[in-house]
């Protein structure tokens, strides 16, 4: 609420030395001493000092925005400096941008003041992080009203704006008709099109740019990350290299994401060779990217290692990048350790958390621990459980096979269940052969999301495995047209001394497909003699012949991509293998053969977790 002001006027001298005591403030009870000190002897009607207090209350960590928009309306005629600090500090804030509009609103009724550049900046900013488009254009037509839009820092902040709303053609006009841009034209420009996924544009901004920094090459290589592009991501991180441009810890964040999802690990290595070497400051986003690459990449006793090594983790990210690698490795107990002792060292966690807390409970079978953390969220830390908590909770339950529980728990949710927690428990019937109940809820599904393919192909999985194949051929015929268009391939990559090669189910593009295929009729054979039996049951409905049933089989994409590990690396080597989806039953079967025939350690990182294979064992011990 906006209160008007006293007319009210009184003569003073500024006391410097009170000034100095503002500088000194490092509590909040020194804050409210200086406080009274200033309204005693008048200074806090001051501009000056009363800029510097407002300054102290909205930028300080013991600071307060209510307290100080608070001082702010018991000012009687606050200058423009005094208007511009108030506006900037809401426009910061999350929760009350609205107020940077009022207070703007304010200012343009004053018949003295009259808003400058950096009130527009200001407020375009609250414009773009929470107020509505509405909001932006009557501030737009009063910097064109005041003739400031041509200013280059007006111009940047509506680029931005409109940048923030997703409004990227907007920008793009106010980019092209600007008088005069810089760097920070080009980057803005840049980001609102990575921001909203338009790749394509944003690499034609940046090839045309007449210079460029490291947040130009950082906005670049975080787009095509964030975009899933990671392969891209990483060629443009050493096009930044080559050009002799240095990375900052916000460009190597996301080169070690894209490290992370390609399983890159010798260039995630590299990464963490260059930080050593000091050439950058470690802080605690980037400790953890490193934790989690080294996770992603199958390596999790060395993301351990880098986690232990930094001994000051007093935010959030390194713990979370740490228990959920603990989760996806499955190492239930070790992620619960890492979490009792983030409570001993007075770090709070957050919801994310919990998602990798509940998930290490999820895979290692831990029912009781799992029901006692998602009770701590709300009784000890005060959250509240989003959809992501209930979807694990209901994987918990329904992989130990509590489907009834499960079901209840879906009923009691407070929200709409959505088509993923539906998902989780249908896969939980896949496991535990519940025809019945996943037929059911196959149906739930259907209405939700009548094109969910994966749906069709758990029920499938689920009548198959089942030995009513009847019922999962007709499935699978009612839906072939749907499934070759929408159905994603399998998918699997490995990284060989720096370089990534891909195979798709019955790939035969590769330069070596012939040897390829070659190796792996011998490699089936060997496996055959160890006692391998292939697994029919999972899909293969329209194939009648046993023969082509186990071909079929054999030309699944892990296959093909460990074939070729196997026959390019030397003896020993471990290998490791990315695949785009949940490991089938026969390949999951297959791979612990070959680690113990070919005397490998063999890493694949399905979509659900990792799975470690030696010696014929594998980590998850057959639980995925």
């Amino acid at each position: 609420m906006i209160h008007c002001r006293s007319t009210f006027r009184r003569p003073f001298n500024v006391d410097y030395g009170l000034l100095s005591m503002l500088d000194a403030c490092n509590s909040v009870n020194q804050i409210k001493q200086t406080h009274a000190q200033l309204i005693t002897t008048g200074l806090i009607f001051h501009p000056i000092p009363a800029n510097k207090f407002l300054k102290l209350l909205t930028l300080s960590s013991f600071g307060s925005l209510h307290y100080a928009h608070q001082v702010f309306e018991q000012i009687p005629h606050p200058d423009l400096f005094i208007y511009n600090t108030i506006i900037k500090a809401h426009a910061l804030s999350p929760t009350s941008s609205h107020n940077s509009f009022l207070v703007f609103h304010l200012l343009t009724r004053s018949s003295s003041l009259s808003p400058n550049q950096y009130t527009f900046v200001f407020v375009f900013n609250a414009c773009g992080n929470g107020l509505g488009i509405l909001q932006g254009k009557q501030v737009r037509a009063h910097a064109i009203k005041l003739g400031l839009e041509s200013n280059l820092f007006v111009t940047n902040a509506l680029i931005g704006m409109y940048g923030k709303w997703g409004l990227v053609e907007e920008g793009r006009k106010v980019f092209n008709c600007a008088v005069v841009r810089d760097m920070y034209s080009w980057n803005t420009m840049m980001a609102a099109y990575t921001g909203s996924g338009k790749m394509d544009q944003a690499n034609e901004l940046f090839s045309k740019m007449p210079e460029r920094d490291v947040v130009s090459w950082s906005t670049i290589i975080a787009g095509y990350v964030q975009g899933g592009l990671f392969m891209e991501g990483l060629d443009f991180f050493h096009n930044m290299l080559q050009a002799g441009a240095k990375p900052n810890q916000y460009t190597l964040v996301s080169a070690l994401a894209a490290c992370s999802n390609l399983v890159a690990l010798d260039q995630g290595k590299w990464i963490h060779v260059y930080i050593d070497k000091g050439e950058i400051k470690m802080n605690e986003r980037l400790h953890a990217g490193l934790i989690d690459m080294y996770a992603k990449c199958g390596e999790i006793e060395f993301a351990l290692r880098v986690f232990h090594e930094h001994k000051v983790k007093r935010k959030v990210w390194p713990w979370n990048a740490i228990i959920g690698g603990l989760a996806m490795h499955g190492k239930p107990n070790e992620a619960i350790k890492i979490f009792e002792q983030m409570k001993v060292e007075n770090v709070t966690p957050n919801k994310v958390t919990f998602v990798s807390l509940l998930n290490a409970c999820s895979h290692g079978y831990m029912v009781d621990e799992g029901n006692f953390y998602f009770r701590s969220m709300k009784y000890d830390y005060e959250m509240n459980p989003e959809i992501e908590h209930y979807c694990c909770m209901v994987d918990l339950l329904g992989r130990a096979g509590l489907l009834k529980e499960a079901e209840d728990m879906i009923s009691s949710m407070p929200m709409a269940p959505d088509v993923a927690i539906w998902g989780a428990l249908l896969n939980a019937c896949r496991i535990h052969k519940d025809v019945t109940r996943g037929y059911k809820i196959g149906k739930i599904i259907k209405e939700l999301d009548p094109d969910n393919i994966g749906c069709n192909i758990l029920l499938a999985n689920i009548y198959s495995t089942s030995g009513r194949w009847t019922e999962a051929k007709m499935l699978r015929e009612n839906d072939r047209v749907n499934w070759g268009r929408k159905k994603t391939p399998g998918c699997s990559s490995i990284e060989l001394k720096g370089r990534f090669f891909q195979f798709l189910v019955g790939d035969r593009s590769h330069p070596q497909t012939k040897e390829l295929y070659s190796f792996l009729d011998e490699m089936t054979t060997k496996l055959r003699n160890a006692g391998y039996v292939p697994e029919f049951g999972e899909l293969l409905l329209d194939i009648d012949d046993e023969e082509d049933k186990e071909t079929a089989l054999s030309i699944h994409s892990e296959k093909l991509a460990i074939a070729f590990g196997l026959m390019t690396t030397e003896p020993g080597t471990p290998l490791r293998i990315v695949k785009n989806l949940r490991v089938c039953w026969d390949c999951h079967q297959a791979t612990k053969f070959i680690s113990m025939v070919y005397d490998r350690v063999i890493i694949v990182r399905d979509r659900t977790r990792y799975h470690h294979f030696n010696d014929g064992i594998c980590s998850c011990n057959d639980y995925w």
